[in-house]
């Protein structure tokens, strides 16, 4: 059953695992479970115990409740895509769409 806590985990835990280039196969490889299991948790359709967790904490080279900081796991698309969202509703406010503009403008 996919909970929010079982997406932010499973989120959190691919991004760690594609900042360090390796793919499912070898994390789940490296930490002595089943491609299928790592992409169930990745998913948010699984879980994993403590023992697995303490194995991919060790593979990832992070301490134990690192994978579970949840602030900033939206990949560069999801990002994208909620800023892109935002936008289009400034066509209809002139003085926000004024200073994105502007900001805009410092920015790039």
């Amino acid at each position: 059953m996919k909970t929010e806590i079982n997406k932010k985990l499973g989120k959190r835990i691919q991004y760690l695992r594609q900042q360090r280039g390796l793919s499912q196969e070898k994390l789940a490889e490296s930490i002595d479970i089943a491609t299928t299991s790592l992409s169930y948790v990745e998913t948010g359709r699984g879980f994993m115990t403590l023992a697995t967790l303490e194995k991919l904490a060790r593979v990832l080279k992070v301490e134990l409740y690192e994978i579970f900081r949840f602030n900033s796991v939206e990949t560069n698309e999801e990002m994208f895509d909620y800023i892109l969202k935002k936008v289009d509703l400034l066509k209809y406010d002139d003085e926000k769409l004024e200073r994105m503009y502007n900001l805009v403008k410092v920015l790039l």
